[in-house]
């Protein structure tokens, strides 16, 4: 199992996540969803003082979603992440 850090963030029109990068590439959102839930990969993020919050899948009304986990700092929420 790799932890991995997620730096950007691929985002469709509706601004849906669609994609993680990071120094090691990049993965899309499907692919990261099978690797979190099969417990393959650990992403990430880490803001600017080092806090962490992993990103985990949510089943929506509308299917699965990547998310970081709920914490009250919003600096490490993907959607705020510059576009791969």
């Amino acid at each position: 199992m790799a932890n991995l850090r997620v730096l950007r963030t691929g985002k469709d029109g509706y601004g849906d996540i669609t994609a993680l990068c990071g120094s090691w590439g990049r993965t899309s959102k499907s692919l990261a969803i099978r690797e979190i839930e099969q417990r393959l990969h650990i992403y990430y993020v880490k803001d600017i003082i080092g806090r962490i919050a992993n990103v985990e899948v949510v089943n929506g009304s509308t299917g699965k979603y990547l998310r970081t986990e709920r914490n009250s700092n919003c600096s490490d929420n993907l959607d705020n992440l510059p576009d791969c």
